[in-house]
């Protein structure tokens, strides 16, 4: 098609009136639909001069997304769906958040997109992002499900795990012993149990030392990942988590485990729905054990960026102990080549050699 033409007689009229937005609007679509997105961002932020139009402003956010500007895009988006939400918004906010591999906030806007249009499908986006609805009590009348979905006998320990001395020292005095001797802690007035936040560069053995952890005092397992949270469905997020609580409890001693879970904390002052908000109050409320006791239970949660994890969850009683997980340094290395060729053909091999060898 040729936009050529359209184009100049859009130009001409706005000579005559250059203020008509739905003439500029126009303009800017066409402009959009023949690639020229420069000029199509010039006369949507024209339009937003004059007025706060949401087409104007879907259309920029269009823009910026094409020319793979996609935290410009998620800025304009978000604030287009505090009163102007549609099916097209959400979706394309969806994959903005996924370029920038914020995939709790895709999965949330893509939530919302679904509510509007049930029926739509994405190979690609249902793949990543849609979520399963099957929640713990699906599986009540069968324990022997839910033992091997959800519990897991971690048979790893400190020993199997290369370096982060410092960090297992921190944890056997804070963690193990009190679970070891949970008596002598109660006769201190010391509970047993408790919250600890690691963080640090992805791929540092966050999760790796949160199942040696539990092997270490024989206790039960559970890795909670966000699809077993997070739900379309208004109220069944808090409930799924509760539920995971809850089955903690009745399988003490127990390390519940969240990996990234800042997706599940956020700051609430950076929210614009409240049912983010509707969440972190419950995760806060399982923490506090305001309707159930968490005797026993030891909650994990890693993270890569622990600043973006609401506030409130560092005060004290729920995680108010933060280890940092660093990256391997030589001497940590040089036990990971050892573990890693353990029972397996090794003479002759010069670890600290290797270790030095091996980039930070």
């Amino acid at each position: 098609m040729d936009y050529n033409s359209t184009i100049l007689a859009l130009q001409e009229a706005l000579k005559i009136s250059p203020d008509n937005v739905p003439l500029r609007l126009h303009l800017g679509e066409t402009f959009q639909l023949a690639n020229r997105l420069d000029e199509a961002e010039k006369e949507y932020l024209g339009i937003l001069k004059i007025e706060q139009n949401p087409k104007a402003k879907l259309g920029l956010g269009q823009v910026y997304y094409s020319q793979e500007d996609y935290s410009k895009a998620i800025v304009v988006l978000e604030e287009l769906s505090d009163s102007d939400a549609s099916f097209d918004l959400y979706l394309l906010l969806t994959k903005a958040f996924l370029k920038e591999d914020a995939t709790a906030k895709a999965i949330q806007s893509y939530q919302n997109a679904l509510r509007i249009n049930p029926d739509f499908q994405n190979p690609e986006l249902d793949a990543k992002l849609r979520l399963s609805n099957t929640t713990i009590d699906e599986f009540e009348d069968d324990e022997d499900e839910v033992e091997s979905r959800f519990i897991q006998r971690p048979d790893i320990k400190f020993q199997d795990v290369g370096g982060m001395d410092d960090v297992k020292k921190e944890i056997d005095l804070k963690i193990i012993q009190p679970l070891n001797h949970p008596d002598l802690y109660k006769a201190y007035g010391k509970k047993v149990g408790g919250g600890i936040l690691l963080y640090g560069p992805p791929g540092c053995g966050k999760t790796y030392l949160a199942r040696a952890t539990a092997g270490e005092v024989n206790a039960s397992f559970i890795s909670v990942s966000l699809d077993e949270i997070l739900d379309m469905f208004i109220g069944n997020s808090e409930k799924n988590l509760h539920e995971i609580f809850e089955l903690a409890r009745q399988n003490t001693p127990c390390v519940l485990f969240f990996d990234e879970i800042d997706a599940l904390g956020a700051s609430r002052n950076d929210m614009k729905q409240s049912a983010g908000r509707h969440l972190i109050n419950q995760f806060l409320q399982e923490l506090d054990g305001m309707e159930s006791e968490n005797e026993g239970i030891l909650v994990l949660g890693a993270t890569n960026t622990p600043w973006n994890l609401d506030s409130a969850f560092r005060r004290p009683g729920r995680f108010d102990r933060i280890l940092f997980i660093p990256p391997p340094d030589e001497n940590a290395r040089e036990s990971i080549f050892k573990l890693k060729l353990k029972d397996k053909p090794k003479d002759g091999i010069d670890y600290p050699a290797l270790a030095k060898k091996t980039p930070e």
